[in-house]
């Protein structure tokens, strides 16, 4: 048998023991479950049995192990499992996983424990079992008992066990000293036994026999880190950063190749996509120049496709000018959040055209390219096969019948659909109906190059993030199958091959090999980078959403590898989940979410974004933007925290020592500091090597943290005041915390680097490189080193700037002011009709959206305003559709009314391909079939519902009541704002409903309807 662990795994050793009292022979195999040899592994310990089971239980391999101990040995290994091994992993945890709530209930279980050792002397009864091998193992760590009082029968159990014959063998193989319950970090997925909750037991005979035994994280350095930190804590003279003008790699050194998923060119990128590529790939970059790698960061825009030529479409422009103008668009979106690109490109360029050309030639030659007829529809009008998003016609889904689904997909319902299956399909070009017709394509034999694949993604993906791993293995265990590389387009790169002249690329076989154009643009040297000499070394991490992974873990490693001529393959794809916003999606159309331009037009501070989407980055899962979450952090971590602690040590340094670092004279206080900042600093190092970058962000700010405190701690304005000593002391105390500013101001760079840059002025020093290979704190600031003007780096977001912001970007469904809904019916048609002229004159004159788009959104607000205006007067009625149902209007009303409507979206949709003068119209249909359900269902239930309700009888409501209910819900309402701020879910939800509660409450009591339908605090769907 073989047992697979992890170094210092305390359920490791209890296997090891149960083995011994089974007197089974074993073999122990320490391992990582980041190896990719581990890689089916899911929990440490594992115990593989001689004909390959694997059991992974404790609790079950003590009973397979010794079968028949009885019923109360069962219930002991029960309640080790359940109680404490999660409660003592919990106390025992060090930093930000450290839990207060742990030692109560560790307390109630070491009471238990004691209790019933009283009249036995083993858990089970007169003789060992495995219950006593399985808590004796959880108690072994050192700590973990430290400090007990009043448990003499638990301690003598404990040295009972530890003496007996077997426990002793396996301890002279594993000594006690090893063990730790941080190594149940690393025995899982999910961090070890962290994510397993407390369970809150009956303390109140709980003794406190484990009170104050780690009051401090302080308490848990050990005598090395100290040491460590001393050695450490000296001048050296910093490298300078060399800024190459052409990075290149280089033989014998790290070389590290960035690139950022190309963003498609037809749209402006949301928070999401920033944070999913470009951003991330950013952040990573900054890190890895910092760290002394030659480092090189490749993006651009994707350019060929059917979405460019839908685009252009739209906007009555060439797909070359839609190209042109959403180029520069994202480049300046790019610039303005700071993206430090060497070379952001495009893949319309002559180079793209003939490294895909060369390409495909290869993969040809190599006999990877087949060819298949595939059934396409044709418009005769147009003369042109039509690509998916070419075509609309009726939803072929049951139940569905939207009248203008996509050829790919249908925005009604959702679903998926084949252009083919469209029922009464129509060109989106001309409205003529196409034809079905065969069409010759050439596709890449996946299956062929699936061997080779396979034995590549085995050696690689130990470097990829999880997301990533899953996707790839569900492609190759479901078996590839060959790809269509050609698409009935014009706007794309040429095909070489005879009879597929007329053909282009479709835009996942072109649009990988940008990364490499975009190189060759950068530098004639590309191949350097991408078909490295033999004893250069070439690391390519690729960042993007997990909806990129099977295009660069897939298909295009299937490319290069069929290609054969020793191309650099991805080394770390390192993929997110989706960023929402408020739990919900982004939408362009609809004016919901942060999009790329808008937050510059917020006002605060690029630097702030960029950090505020590194700490929601969706590594693990998907995340939400929260403007309440976004003010919570800027205010608490960069205001209150890192800011704070950075102004404070250089104000005083100013103030009080004539802006001279003073001279460190480290005591045990401070190197117990260092030693704890080198924890963090080494946490930051490893979470940064593995672009985890909201790891990152936490070990940073658990620095300024520890700083913190041990300024306050130390209090040196009270120190000044004292004798020579003390004034000593108190020029320690702020030459080391201008230091470990300086260290900040390093760590945050990648993060924020306008606001490093900042710090650095106020510190009068420069960047100095990170030692990854011996993360320690050195003395960067010498004493007698002059710092700059100290000045506050942050400033707080107020709860009613972010509520107004939250108003602005919480989609189009927003309810307006007052004052807007006063203005009367007749003005605003005037309005309207008067902007409606602008606008068809504008776009009359040019093609440029940017001129026009404003005076359109003009429009559509005025015609906003008109529909509420007109709902709020009694007399006015819609003459173009009805208002929405109050119950009065008849099932045939709304039938007639829909019928009308329909005719106006289709004789606007035939006119124009402009979704901002449709769309409003197609939404006002889309809310009178809904009401038309409404009305059907309502007409079902009760046939009496048009008959006028007569007059009420309620009596009126108590006034000292109301009011009592009234202060009840200020009251409440004030207690969901705060908690709201905290961002966490958990906590405020059970308070909203609460709130919601005391208002129909009050509904009831006044006769009124419940407040909060469209109001501002509500979240938008």
């Amino acid at each position: 048998m073989i047992i697979y662990t992890n170094e210092g795994n305390p359920l490791g050793l209890q296997l090891l023991m149960l083995a011994r009292f089974a007197k089974r022979p074993v073999q122990v195999q320490l391992v990582n479950l980041n190896d990719a040899k581990y890689r089916d592994l899911l929990v440490l310990p594992t115990l593989e049995l001689d004909n390959g089971l694997r059991l992974f239980s404790p609790a079950a391999i003590a009973k397979y192990l010794l079968v028949d101990e009885g019923q109360r040995r069962d219930e002991w290994l029960e309640w080790s499992a359940t109680l404490l091994a999660p409660a003592l992993a919990h106390h025992m945890a060090v930093g930000h996983k450290a839990d207060a709530n742990a030692l109560p209930v560790l307390n109630a279980l070491v009471k238990k424990l004691d209790d019933s050792l009283k009249g036995t002397p083993f858990l089970a009864g007169d003789k060992p079992s495995a219950a006593d091998i399985a808590v004796w193992s959880l108690l072994a760590p050192d700590g973990t008992l430290k400090g007990a009082q009043n448990v003499d029968s638990l301690r003598d159990w404990y040295g009972r066990v530890k003496a007996l014959p077997e426990v002793q063998e396996v301890l002279a193989e594993q000594p006690l000293k090893d063990l730790t319950f941080n190594a149940l970090q690393q025995s899982n997925r999910y961090g070890g036994l962290h994510h397993v909750p407390l369970k809150r037991l009956s303390l109140a005979d709980a003794s406190k026999l484990l009170v104050d035994t780690t009051p401090t994280v302080a308490d848990t350095v050990t005598d090395e880190e100290i040491s460590a930190a001393q050695a450490a804590f000296t001048y050296t003279a910093p490298k300078e950063f060399k800024e190459e003008r052409t990075v290149l790699p280089k033989p014998g050194e790290r070389n590290v190749l960035i690139t950022s998923a190309l963003p498609y060119v037809n749209n402006v990128p949301h928070l999401g996509n920033i944070i999913g590529c470009v951003l991330s790939a950013d952040i990573y970059a900054r890190y890895s120049r910092s760290a002394g790698y030659n480092t090189l960061l490749i993006c651009g825009t994707d350019e060929y496709g059917t979405a460019t030529e839908n685009k252009a479409l739209a906007e009555k422009l060439t797909p070359r000018e839609i190209c042109d103008k959403y180029f520069e668009l994202h480049n300046a979106i790019y610039r303005w959040f700071g993206i430090g690109f060497d070379y952001f490109g495009r893949t319309t360029t002559q180079e793209q055209t003939d490294i895909v050309q060369e390409a495909f030639k290869d993969v040809l030659k190599a006999g990877y390219i087949i060819t298949e007829s595939v059934e396409q529809l044709l418009c005769q009008k147009c003369d042109r096969f039509l690509a998916d998003r070419f075509v609309e016609g009726t939803c072929p889904h049951p139940g569905c019948g939207y009248e203008d689904a996509r050829g790919d997909q249908c925005d009604k319902c959702g679903k998926l659909v084949n252009a083919t299956e469209l029922i009464r399909p129509r060109c989106k070009v001309c409205n003529s109906a196409p034809v079905l017709r065969s069409s010759d394509q050439l596709f890449i034999d996946l299956p062929k190059a699936e061997p080779q694949l396979k034995e590549w993604v085995d050696k690689s993906e130990g470097g990829w993030t999880h997301n990533a791993k899953v996707i790839t293995r569900a492609w190759l265990k479901e078996g590839l199958k060959p790809r269509c590389i050609t698409r009935d387009l014009k706007w794309g790169i040429p095909v070489p091959h005879e009879g597929f002249e007329k053909k282009v690329f479709y835009v996942w076989f072109d649009a990988p090999f940008g990364y490499v154009s975009m190189t060759k643009r950068y530098t004639k040297e590309y191949q350097q980078w991408w078909q490295p000499a033999e004893g250069t070394d070439v690391e390519l991490f690729q960042f993007m959403a997990k909806d990129n992974v099977p295009f660069h873990s897939v298909v295009w490693p299937s490319v290069l590898l069929a290609i054969n001529k020793r191309h650099t393959l991805v080394s770390h794809i390192m993929a997110t989940e989706y960023l929402n916003y408020e739990d919900g999606k982004f939408s362009k159309s609809r004016g919901i979410g942060v999009f790329g331009n808008d937050a510059q037009e917020t006002g605060i501070p690029a630097d702030v974004w960029r950090f505020y989407l590194a700490s929601a980055r969706p590594e693990g899962q998907d995340s939400s933007f929260s403007w309440n979450d976004l003010a919570a952090r800027n205010n608490s971590e960069l205001l209150n925290n890192l800011g704070n602690f950075v102004n404070r040590a250089l104000v005083f340094c100013e103030k009080n020592f004539n802006s001279t670092v003073p001279e460190v004279v480290t005591t045990q206080d401070e190197l117990v500091l260092l030693a704890l900042i080198n924890r963090e600093l080494r946490g930051y190092i490893n979470s940064m090597e593995k672009a985890k970058l909201r790891d990152g962000i936490r070990h940073l700010l658990s620095i300024s943290r520890h700083c913190n405190g041990y300024m306050q701690s130390q209090q040196p304005w009270v120190l000044l005041k004292g004798n020579d000593d003390q004034k000593a002391r108190a020029s320690t105390i702020i030459g080391l915390c201008v230091n470990i500013a300086c260290l900040l101001a390093n760590l945050l760079f990648p993060y924020m680097p306008t606001t490093a840059r900042t710090l650095f002025g106020q510190l009068n020093a420069k960047q100095t490189p990170l030692n990854a290979e011996k993360p320690l704190v050195t003395l960067l600031l010498r004493a007698g080193h002059k710092i700059g003007k100290p000045a506050p780096l942050f400033a707080k977001l107020e709860q009613s700037f972010i509520d107004e912001l939250k108003g602005k970007y919480g989609g189009a469904q927003d309810t307006k002011s007052a004052a807007q809904s006063q203005t009367s019916a007749a003005d605003l048609e005037k309005a309207v009709q008067a902007q409606a002229d602008k606008v068809r004159q504008l776009k009359a004159t040019t093609k440029d959206k940017a001129v026009w788009q404003p005076e359109v959104t003009k429009l559509l607000d005025l015609k906003k305003q008109l529909e509420e205006a007109k709902k709020t007067a009694p007399s006015a009625v819609p003459a173009t559709a009805p208002a929405p149902s109050n119950g009065s209007q008849s099932v045939q009303d709304l039938d007639k009314a829909i019928q009308e409507q329909g005719d106006k979206v289709r004789k606007l949709k035939g006119s124009t391909k402009d979704k901002a003068v449709w769309q409003p119209e197609v939404n006002v249909l889309l809310d009178l079939k809904k009401q038309l359900e409404a009305a059907q269902k309502a007409a079902k239930a009760a046939p009496a519902a048009n008959v006028a309700p007569a007059p009420s009888t309620t009596a009126p409501a108590d006034p000292v009541q109301v009011k009592a209910l009234e202060d009840k819900i200020a009251q409440q309402a004030e207690r969901v704002r705060t908690l709201k701020a905290s961002g966490d879910a958990a906590v405020w939800k059970p308070e909203v409903d609460i709130l919601l509660s005391l208002k129909n409450q009050m509904a009831a009591l006044t006769g009124t309807p419940a407040a909060g339908g469209q109001g501002k605090g509500k979240k938008k769907k």
